[in-house]
């Protein structure tokens, strides 16, 4: 075996032992601090202080305790309160991006279970300040093109790294009680960095490891961290280590380990001190984050959004001119509706395609820009009948958020049925649902000619049935109707742009067969919609809790109002307060679809997770299937009630039918780890049951029902991947080593022989590279290894994300299985200065408190970001009530020059400005104007006093204070000098992005 074989193979068994983890433990601990706490806590004391602060700003009250005891729903209700459109306040998008970011942050300790940078191991404080502030540059890229979504992915990363420091340094012992800001400022030095020859740490006293640090360390302050190994006790002479079972360096002298990760660590008795600092330093980075990204789209970052992206994907051929304007109309009576309100789209994607063209991708939160792009799709060409239909539809999923909504527009089968495989792994993966408005008719129909004079195309049953194949695989629905009926079938994309919809109930039969449908209406639900999708003949009867009936020949009836267009039967409900079961009853032997809605701030949100077992055991995001026969993990997460008890999360596959009931365990805040042992082969979906006794119930307490739309299918093949980074720098080439094996009962065959197809694709069309096959060999442990490599050009945008999928298929090419992986675009940042602050001039207010209203100050100051900056991008106005006005002006020397005009009411003396450079570097001016008590002497000439400018130093910042002499008129015609009544104080600090 070669070297570079030992190596990798080496590699791969360290990444496949149990409980590697060396850091506050990620998601779960019963007693301590997680990953996952930490950045919970953050995410929602950060995201209450930016609503508190806009509240104030206008007037507003903010009536909430902003503490580590917060909740989603209290920072959720209390950011809404100001919005009375809102009836509803659901915190699934919320509750959804603050999983991704903790999952983000705990898959860290699988990805780079080894980087002594990335956990500040071994005195690596350069190498994790920089993974920090290159990160940090990555999540401002991802705001700026607004990504939120791989945004959140590179925060959760670079959030573990930063709280890190704070378990495996000494800054905790060195007596520190505020966070280390240098680690997120690289124009700052790391001061008082112990040198690799000085000694730090002395022999625990048996398992007592309290004063294990030296105490010429401690007197001065010098910084050191734990050596970490679990290969070699070497170390550094006179070196601390990490300590614990794994670390190999604690058992060399210095015996023992410094870290804090839980109350049961080596320092365990500073563990919750280390945790409270992690918080506050996950903070600092987020206000850092929140300055350059402004805001608005700060909150957008933490997915404080009641409502969901509106997401189109339209085929722009020539017989699509009747669509194209349904689409319109129907989108922009959403947006207009809704703009200014709480149920306002929280974003807008827009992919066309034709053929042999798809995209470009348009994805914004500018309802105007979505506006004009949908304005400029006009319906030309065409060729032949199929269309690049999957395509545009990868782009969609791979950019919108999860659990998202997508709506196909299309009247002809696709032409690249062939990734057919790949989005179904990205509907698996992202829980997105895709809905498809079909209006081709089916082959040998009379097709009736579009407005424009074009007839519709046609399409194959077997065209359809791939659209029908991947709406049912998501949820969805695929609704077949004619050009002049699509108006009718929109109303289920109005029917989704709703705030706080939730899935009741939906089943398929295919192949068709009468059957009963039963599902719970509980009293948090209102707006009760029920579809029924499939073709003629189908009849169906509806019968409420109390034994009221209504068959499908009323179209007004007792218990609905019912629409049909096409093979859509929308049924819109009259509950009337009836809680309870009901049941929905279908004839048909033509495949359908049945799918019950409501409007209810109880939902749940779900993610796949592995355990890895150990003396640091812990769970982490599963990629792809769970495997057949095996057991699986799922982390939910209950949303909209904290009164809510969960009493069955089930696996269900209606088909069998087979139900497999999971194993509940509490891990509070209303999150829940359910179990299921031995899970057979087949397709599921997850099925949530419970009781809320919550006030904004019909009743005392409601039993519930909640189903997820995505369904969840077994493998009996495992695919696993390991990239050893998630950024890519244009230009540049990553590999991605991956491994295919053959399961039984969820154990890899080890004997097993077999060749698996492999196909990988991205959503960016990046350069790749890939085996087109793999084969388990015998001495292979039944493992099969390939490598994929990906390249990003050189013109790719920083902040790009590009996801790749790679799947496997065994030889009968009856089972697959994927890994989606995604990464970032990161053009190396070399500007980390932040811009400079110069104060011009600033005019004086009278002195007169009466008269403040009636008068007005100006403050005039230049920004500048240096010659060899990324220059000035925006200033904007962070305190004060004013106008800005700025221009912008070279220097002789080629220097950009950002001259800035603030003016204001007199009644508003203070003003904060804050500049963000090209890459994100921020910083603020801040000036107040003081005005004296003392009224000023009456001269009978006028007379001029101006102060030099001077610059002080404040701790490490500079800053800049000017005073000067302006002129003003009295009543009497006098000229009084009040240089000395107006003091302008100008504090210039800057926080780097």
């Amino acid at each position: 075996m070669s070297t570079r074989q030992s190596v990798m193979l080496l590699v791969v068994l360290v990444l496949s032992l149990p409980g590697l983890i060396h850091s506050f433990k990620p998601l779960f601990n019963s007693n301590s601090f997680t990953h996952r706490e930490i950045t919970r806590i953050a995410v929602l004391r950060k995201t209450a202080e930016v609503c508190r602060d806009i509240t104030a700003s206008k007037g507003l009250d903010f009536n909430l305790i902003i503490d580590n005891n917060l909740s989603a729903g209290k920072v959720q209700r209390a950011c809404s309160s100001m919005d009375a459109f809102t009836s509803f306040v659901s915190t699934i998008k919320f509750e959804t991006a603050i999983a991704s970011m903790y999952l983000s942050n705990a898959a860290v300790d699988q990805i780079f279970p080894l980087s002594a940078a990335r956990h500040f191991d071994d005195e690596t404080f350069q190498g994790g300040r920089d993974i920090i502030t290159e990160g940090v540059s990555a999540v401002k890229a991802h705001a700026k093109l607004e990504n939120y979504f791989r945004g959140r992915l590179s925060l959760g990363q670079i959030c573990h790294t930063l709280q890190d420091f704070y378990s495996h340094s000494n800054w905790v012992e060195l007596g520190n009680k505020a966070p280390y800001s240098a680690l997120i400022r690289p124009d700052q030095p790391l001061k008082n960095l112990a040198g690799r020859n000085t000694p730090t740490c002395r022999n625990c006293v048996g398992e007592n490891c309290t004063n294990n640090i030296l105490p010429d360390v401690q007197n001065q302050g010098l910084l050191t961290s734990g050596y970490f190994s679990i290969f070699f006790s070497s170390k550094p002479t006179g070196k601390c280590s990490h300590g614990g079972f794994f670390d190999r360096t604690s058992r060399r002298d210095p015996v023992g380990g410094i870290n804090k990760d839980t109350l049961d660590s080596s320092h365990g008795l500073r563990h919750n001190e280390a945790a409270n600092l992690a918080i506050r330093a996950t903070m600092e980075l987020l206000e850092d984050v929140r300055l350059a990204a402004g805001d608005t789209n700060f909150m957008r970052l933490m997915g404080l959004s009641q409502s969901p992206v509106l997401c189109f994907v339209i085929d722009t051929t020539g017989s699509m001119s009747d669509d194209i304007d349904e689409a319109k109309r129907v989108s922009f009576e959403i947006i207009d509706r809704k703009r200014g309100t709480g149920q306002e789209p929280s974003g807008y994607i827009l992919v066309p395609f034709n053929d042999p063209d798809f995209g470009p991708l348009v994805m914004t939160s500018n309802a105007d820009v979505f506006k004009e792009q949908m304005n400029s799709l006009t319906a030309a060409g065409g060729g032949d009948i199929p269309e690049m239909a999957l395509s545009g539809l990868q782009l969609a999923l791979t950019a919108a958020p999860p659990f998202s909504e997508i709506f196909l527009f299309t009247d002809a089968p696709a032409k690249d049925a062939y990734l057919k495989n790949t989005i179904i792994a990205l509907i698996e993966s992202t829980k997105s649902q895709v809905t498809f408005m079909l209006t081709g008719s089916a082959a040998g129909r009379r097709r009736r000619r579009t407005s424009q004079g074009v007839a519709p195309r046609a399409m194959s049953q077997s065209g359809a049935q791939l659209y029908q194949d991947l709406a049912e695989a998501s949820g969805g629905q695929a609704i077949q109707v004619t050009k002049s009926e699509l108006s009718l079938a929109t109303s289920v994309i109005v029917d989704s742009s709703a705030s706080a919809v939730v899935t009741v109930f939906q089943a398929s039969r295919n192949p068709g067969r009468p059957d009963n449908f039963n599902f719970t209406v509980d009293g948090s639900l209102q707006n009760i919609t029920a579809y029924i999708t499939g073709d003629s003949p189908l009849t169906f009867s509806l019968t409420s809790s109390t034994g009221v009936s209504q068959t499908s020949s009323q179209s007004s009836g007792p218990l609905a109002s019912v629409t049909t267009a096409g093979n859509l039967c929308r049924l819109s409900l009259n509950t009337d307060n009836e809680t309870g079961l009901w049941q929905l009853s279908v004839s048909s032997n033509n495949p359908y679809l049945v799918k019950v809605t409501g409007q209810s701030s109880v939902n749940f949100i779900y993610n796949l997770v592995e355990e890895h077992e150990g003396a640091h055991g812990d769970f982490s995001v599963k990629e792809g299937r769970p495997l057949s026969g095996g057991n699986a993990s799922i982390l939910v997460t209950v949303t909209g009630s904290e009164t809510v008890k969960v009493t069955e999360v089930t696996l269900f596959d209606n088909s069998g039918p087979t139900e497999v009931k999971g194993s509940l365990q509490s891990l509070g805040s209303s999150d829940f780890l359910v179990t299921f042992s031995g899970i057979p082969a087949g397709e599921f979906v997850l099925i949530l049951k419970g009781e809320d006794s919550s006030s904004t119930s019909r009743s005392t307490s409601s039993s519930f029902q909640r189903q997820a739309s995505t369904r969840i299918k077994t493998s009996s093949i495992s695919v696993t991947a390991q990239a050893n980074n998630t950024n890519i720098e244009p230009g540049t080439t990553i590999s991605i080593p991956f491994t295919v094996a053959a399961t039984t009962d969820g154990v890899i065959t080890d004997s097993a022989t077999e060749t698996f197809t492999v196909r990988v694709s991205n959503d960016r069309s990046y350069t790749s590279t890939s085996p087109s096959s793999v084969t388990t060999v015998a001495g292979s442990g039944g493992k099969a290894n390939g490598t994929v490599t990906l390249t990003a050009p050189s013109s790719a945008a920083s902040g790009t994300d590009v996801t790749l999928t790679i799947e496997a298929e065994n030889a009968a090419a009856t089972d697959i299985n994927y890994v989606v992986l995604r990464f970032s675009v990161t053009a190396k940042v070399t500007d980390v200065n932040r811009p400079v602050c110069q104060v011009v001039n600033t005019t004086t207010c009278d002195s007169t408190s009466l008269l403040c209203a009636s008068s007005q100050w100006e403050f005039i100051a230049n920004f500048t970001d240096g010659i060899n900056g990324t220059g000035i991008e925006s200033v904007t106005i962070r305190q004060g009530n004013g106008t800005l006005n700025m221009s912008t002006v070279v220097e002789a020397g080629g220097e950009n020059i950002t001259l800035v005009t603030y003016t204001a009411s007199c009644c508003s003396p203070i003003v904060e400005l804050t500049a963000v450079d090209s890459v994100g570097n921020v910083g603020t001016c801040v000036g107040q104007a003081r005005v004296l008590t003392t009224p000023p002497p009456i001269t009978p000439t006028p007379v001029t006093t101006t102060t030099p400018a001077t610059t002080m130093t404040v701790g490490t910042t500079t800053t800049a204070s000017t005073t000067s002499a302006v002129h003003t008129t009295s009543t009497g015609g006098q000229t009084l000098n009040i240089s000395a009544i107006v003091w302008l104080t100008v504090v210039f600090s800057v926080l780097l992005k």
